[in-house]
C-alpha cells in the first residue's frame, strides 16, 4: 500500500497498532488518517473516539466487518467515510482523492455564506452559529454547506449524496441520516429546528421551524 500510494504522489507513514495510531495522529499534521478497525492495544473505534477530543483530521475507517452497525457506529464515532474490505487500491485512492476535496476545496475567495443564524467561509473552513464557533468534521461542514447555499428550498438525498460522494444515494442508507442527526444536535438552539425533513424526499434549511414533517 505504501509504495502504491507513493507511486500516486502521497507520503505514507504507518503506525501497526492502535497506541502508536494514536499517539502519531496526535503528535504529527497528517491531510487524512486511514484506521482499521481491527488494531491490536486499542481497536480503531477507540482510536478514533479519543482522536475526535482532539483533532478534526479526516479519517477513513478500514474494515472487514461490514454489519450496517459497525458502518454506522464508526460514523458515529467521527468517521469521515468507511470502506470495507475486500477493497482495491484503486477505490480506496479515490475515497481519499474524494474525501482530501472536501477538505481542501476553496473557491479563491474570502467571501461568507450566511442563513438563519448560521454563517460559514468556505476557504477557511470555519462555521459560527450566532457568532459562537461550530466544531464540524469536514463531512458535517459540506453538508451545512450545500443546505446554506440552497437556504428555503429542499435538498433532495440524491443531490447530498451525489455532491458528498459522486453516487446516487440508496434506499436503505443510513450514513447521510447520521451525519444529519450529529449537524442537528450541533445547531440546536431552544425548540427552533433549522434542518427540517421533508420525507422521502430530502432536507430544508430554513429558520423558524418547530416541528419535523
Amino acid at each position: 500500500m505504501q509504495d502504491y500510494f507513493a507511486g500516486h504522489g502521497f507520503q505514507i507513514e504507518a503506525a501497526y497498532d492502535g497506541r502508536q495510531g494514536l499517539a502519531r495522529s496526535i503528535e504529527s499534521s497528517f491531510d487524512l488518517i486511514i484506521l482499521d478497525v481491527m488494531l491490536p492495544g486499542i481497536d480503531g473505534f477507540e482510536v478514533l473516539r479519543q482522536l475526535r477530543k482532539r483533532s478534526e483530521t479526516p479519517v477513513i475507517m478500514l474494515t472487514a466487518r461490514t454489519a450496517e452497525s459497525d458502518r454506522v457506529a464508526g460514523l458515529n464515532a467521527g468517521a469521515d467515510d468507511y470502506l470495507p474490505k475486500p477493497f482495491g487500491p484503486e477505490e480506496l485512492l479515490a475515497r481519499i482523492r474524494a474525501v482530501l476535496r472536501r477538505v481542501g476545496k476553496a473557491n479563491g475567495t474570502s467571501q461568507t455564506i450566511e442563513a438563519c443564524g448560521v454563517k460559514m467561509n468556505p476557504q477557511s473552513r470555519h462555521a459560527w452559529l450566532q457568532d459562537e464557533v461550530l466544531e464540524l468534521t469536514s463531512l458535517e461542514f459540506d453538508i451545512l454547506e450545500l443546505l446554506v447555499r440552497a437556504a428555503g428550498r429542499t435538498v433532495s438525498r440524491d443531490e447530498l449524496t451525489g455532491a458528498l460522494h459522486q453516487r446516487p444515494s440508496t434506499p436503505y442508507e443510513r450514513s447521510l441520516d447520521v451525519h444529519m442527526s450529529h449537524l442537528r444536535k450541533k445547531l440546536e438552539q431552544g425548540d427552533q429546528i433549522l434542518i427540517r425533513t421533508i420525507r422521502e424526499v430530502g432536507y430544508q434549511f430554513a429558520a423558524g421551524m418547530e416541528l419535523e414533517l
